[in-house]
């Protein structure tokens, strides 16, 4: 069945972002879960829409400018709200909003058709470039050396901050890397299952995992797992059954869920 499928170049590109989106989803989804970042998280998906729009105003890749916004969204979110003292949730609503706004802004002043936006709302995990599978080599290698080299501060950022300041260490250096990451997981991601199911991705393995262990570096690797078995598997389904890819992974990742909770309870 798999070497059927191998037989088609996109459908080697799909298997190749799937396992490269694997590892953004084990080890980013994991922190993501437990800083409990998961609402600023969808903020920052939403807001990149707006940099999708103005891609294709200025005729450019939509995924950078994609990016772009989704960096600075992630940098300002942060800064913004120490400034001003104004609630998380509200500031993540004002720039859901806003970029929500400037992408239907943009594409509306895009001249000629209105380009097709259904692969970025939902994903289309069957048209990956060789462009997006750069950027996703790229972000999975410097998410890997990041998280490996540092391994120990990770640890000590998430669970005791304080343990940090104690030792002379700024949190705040931690917190620029993770956010500037998960915003550019978040973008590469929405290329796979779209803006709407990106966080559901990225949360649900790490969710899983969550289930059978609470040791940090045990859940990232469960996660990735989880997430590649998920990514393939509903990738599979999707192209025998001839249904979107984006929300066959979701649901497929959902079921696994439940499943394994039911599970849990069962063994205890």
């Amino acid at each position: 069945m798999i070497h059927a499928i191998l037989n088609y170049s996109f459908m080697q590109k799909a298997l190749m972002a799937a396992v490269l989106a694997s590892i953004l989803c084990g080890i980013i989804g994991a922190v993501i879960v437990e800083k409990r970042l998961v609402s600023m998280s969808g903020g920052i998906a939403h807001t990149s829409f707006g940099g999708i729009g103005l891609g294709y105003l200025l005729n450019v890749p939509p995924i950078v400018t994609g990016m772009i916004f989704a960096v600075i969204a992630s940098i300002s979110l942060p800064v913004i709200k120490r400034k001003t003292n104004t609630a998380s949730d509200t500031l993540i609503g004002i720039f859901w909003a806003t970029g929500m706004a400037l992408g239907i802004l943009f594409i509306g002043l895009t001249p000629g058709y209105p380009p097709d936006m259904t692969s970025y709302l939902f994903g289309d995990i069957l048209t990956v470039s060789t462009l997006y599978l750069i950027l996703l080599s790229v972000l999975s290698i410097i998410v890997l050396i990041v998280f490996i080299s540092m391994f120990n501060y990770w640890k000590a950022y998430l669970f005791d901050e304080t343990y940090l300041h104690v030792i002379g260490v700024k949190t705040s250096f931690f917190e620029r890397i993770l956010y500037v990451l998960i915003a550019l997981s978040i973008v590469l991601l929405i290329k796979v299952v779209g803006i709407i199911l990106a966080i559901a991705l990225l949360t649900i393995p790490s969710a899983i995992a969550k289930l059978y262990t609470k040791q940090l570096k045990v859940m990232m690797i469960a996660s990735t797992l989880i997430s590649l078995v998920t990514s393939i598997g509903g990738l599979v389904l999707s192209y025998y059954f001839n249904i979107p890819s984006g929300a066959t992974i979701i649901l497929l990742a959902v079921v696994i869920y439940f499943g394994s909770y039911i599970l849990k309870k069962l063994i205890r």
